[in-house]
């Protein structure tokens, strides 16, 4: 019985039949129960770790009807010596060291060590704080639980299963492309066909295809100063000349620097981290210049389904006429960050590398996930969720001005396109990374502005505040602590 115990948690995240089946099994393949072994009875077992006898009692008859277990009956049940016939023993060896008498660096091997990269950094167990001002998080409370449950049950029909087991190559659900087609990109006035579409694992994903094809050694990306750190990085892995372009009142500053870069990387509805939109007259510059001299222009719309403040912006893309846009959307900001569903749209010629470049990395992003998610949309819960999110996100947005405006006035540019945070400018002689400790220890959470700013000019006084993942009665209280947390350290 000694292998037999382990803990089993009664706060309902995991069925205790689900915990118990896991447990079983690892139990089984990893040794500790012997082939042939014989089981505790379900009355004992359910004795020792406190659950019903019941609970053990199917426990042990689906690991039996799945070969795990063998029943004899009125002996009990053993673990199926065939389950464990196929697994190798390993064999205890000592290290071989090489001529220098070391175990393999692999630091010296790898030519590339992106975890020397600067990275945006964020708890965990960041919903267990009171005061969650992150950003990028989605609220659980506002996640249509039983709409998603209803699409998943439907991806699981016989039909949908037939389609999503196969092996895709690299093709795409047509149902998922359809509806980005017809039903998303209509929103940002974004027109394209089937083969101008491709989906990816999230805007990561995307930018991480557009930097293998358009960036390199010898070209130059342009990026916004300050800008998404992601981005930079990316960019910086292709071994191109990744320069700062600065950004203003209008997002992404066109001066003659623009003419230099091979390709640029804008945030034109909702700049990261700034939320300012660029203008009109801007974007027309940026489409013309980017024409002239054979630029490629990477548009970001990250947060483009949250636009409720003022009036519709079409994207960038909308106005493409000479296909020198490449257009990154995603779900990850309306629906959930953990489904890694996002899309690509360009010109079908580099559509069709960029698939290709994606069949080598990962085939294809899950087929049944694409699946889900095209059903969510055609069904209208995702025109729903995106209503009900604005609502949601307007009285955040309201809540987060005032109480800056109280507590903290003149610091921030109110977004004038929405979004889900604030970008904040403490006083000259603030550390944000030090109010960001000191925040955390008081239970609340906040990004310090420090990262999104290119490494030869760091201002330390920035800090971004997310309101998509906190309620709106505690945005005052959580303003006013830290508020209050500035005037201590500065």
């Amino acid at each position: 019985m000694r292998e037999l115990i382990f803990p089993v948690r009664h706060d309902g995240e995991v069925g205790l039949q689900a915990q118990l089946r896991a447990h079983l099994v690892d139990a089984i393949m990893d040794g500790r129960l012997q082939a042939d072994s014989p089981l505790p009875s379900c009355r004992r077992l359910a004795y020792a770790l406190g659950v019903s006898r019941n609970t053990v009692v199917l426990a042990y008859q689906a690991l039996a009807g799945e070969s795990f277990l063998i029943s004899r009956e009125r002996v009990g049940y053993f673990v199926n010596t065939d389950m464990l016939e196929d697994r190798a023993q390993p064999k205890p060896q000592a290290p071989i060291q090489n001529e220098s008498g070391r175990l393999t660096d692999w630091r010296q091997r790898l030519q590339l060590h992106p975890s020397d990269q600067p990275q945006l950094s964020k708890p965990k167990n960041w919903h267990q704080y009171p005061y969650p001002f992150i950003y990028g998080q989605a609220d659980p409370d506002s996640f249509p639980i039983a709409a998603w449950r209803q699409c998943s049950r439907q991806a699981l029909g016989l039909a949908a299963i037939n389609r999503w087991t196969e092996d895709s190559i690299d093709e795409d659900d047509p149902l998922l492309v359809e509806e980005v087609r017809t039903r998303v990109l209509p929103r940002r006035g974004v027109r394209a066909e089937a083969d101008e579409i491709l989906i990816t694992m999230g805007a990561q994903n995307a930018l991480y295809l557009i930097a293998r094809l358009l960036a390199g050694p010898g070209s130059t990306v342009g990026v916004e100063d300050p800008g998404y750190v992601d981005a930079r990085n990316i960019f910086a892995l292709t071994g191109a000349r990744v320069r700062p372009m600065p950004v203003d009142h209008g997002g992404m500053v066109m001066d003659k620097a623009v003419r230099r870069c091979n390709c640029v990387y804008v945030t034109p509805s909702h700049q990261s981290p700034t939320t300012v939109t660029m203008p009109m007259e801007r974007r027309v510059e940026l489409l013309e210049t980017a024409a002239r001299h054979n630029i490629s222009v990477i548009e970001d719309d990250y947060e483009a389904e949250a636009n409720f403040v003022s009036s519709p912006t079409p994207a960038l893309k909308s106005m493409d006429r000479d296909r020198t846009v490449v257009y990154v959307g995603s779900f990850s900001k309306s629906l959930a960050p953990g489904l890694r569903i996002g899309y690509l749209v360009a010109s079908a010629s580099f559509i069709a590398e960029a698939r290709m470049l994606r069949r080598l990395l990962l085939r294809h992003p899950p087929s049944n996930n694409q699946r889900t998610v095209a059903l969510f949309i055609s069904g209208g819960y995702y025109d729903a969720l995106i209503n009900r999110l604005q609502r949601t996100y307007r009285g955040r947005w309201e809540a987060m001005r005032e109480a800056l405006n109280t507590h903290l006035p003149d610091s921030t540019r109110v977004p004038s396109f929405g979004g889900t945070s604030f970008w904040v400018r403490g006083p000259e002689n603030l550390d944000a990374h030090e109010l960001a400790a000191a925040a955390l220890r008081q239970g609340i959470v906040l990004e310090p502005g420090a990262l999104f700013f290119h490494a030869a000019k760091r201002p330390k006084n920035y800090f971004r505040l997310g309101f998509s993942s906190i309620s709106t009665e505690k945005i005052p209280s959580g303003i006013k602590e830290i508020a209050s947390l500035i005037q201590k350290i500065t």
